[in-house]
């Protein structure tokens, strides 16, 4: 078995990202302290072709050194806006149609795994701040949560991990 070269990914320009088909994901990002984590989920974003990443209240934005170094370009080619409020974002998205899911643990949240994506339902997943999680405020406004099971001790992932299991869980169940 031999390593594919860079040449051989079939990898596209991140002008041609926007010419995709939409995959009906977007992101908003609650308060994320860390600019390493938004780089992070910039790069997840792009590798599970999210259409849009709302950046809200303290998230670091780009230009930003500490963005690139872990989203390495993502950057550049997922697009993205700043909000100074999460709330206030999730209701313009709802009102726009989106079904609104915060990735949290709550009373009769939906484990991941039995989670599938409706076809022609358009999604927007909160992601929450590393420390206190989805704001109580976005979570009464999301229409539900999901919860991704978890075994040891911790229960909790990073949130550029978290970001990146519940996005494969989207794409690879979405309907044809």
């Amino acid at each position: 078995m031999r390593k594919l070269l860079n040449i051989e990914l079939g990898r596209i320009r991140p002008e041609e990202y926007a010419s995709l088909p939409p995959s009906g994901v977007v992101l908003v990002l609650d308060n994320i302290r860390s600019a390493h984590n938004v780089g992070s989920i910039f790069r997840t974003a792009d590798a599970f072709k999210v259409d849009k990443l709302w950046l809200c209240g303290i998230c670091a934005c780009p230009p930003s050194a500490e963005i690139h170094k872990s989203a390495l370009g993502a950057e550049d080619s997922v697009p993205w806006e700043h909000r100074d409020d999460s709330l206030e974002t999730v209701e313009r998205l709802k009102a726009e149609g989106w079904t609104i899911v915060s990735l949290e643990q709550t009373e009769g949240a939906v484990q991941l795994q039995d989670f599938r994506p409706e076809k022609g339902r358009k999604y927007a997943l909160i992601l929450g701040n590393e420390v206190e999680g989805v704001r109580q405020d976005v979570v009464n406004a999301s229409d539900f949560a999901l919860e991704i099971p978890q075994f040891g001790t911790k229960h909790s992932l990073n949130v550029s991990v978290s970001a990146g299991v519940a996005l494969w869980q989207f794409i690879s169940h979405r309907p044809e």
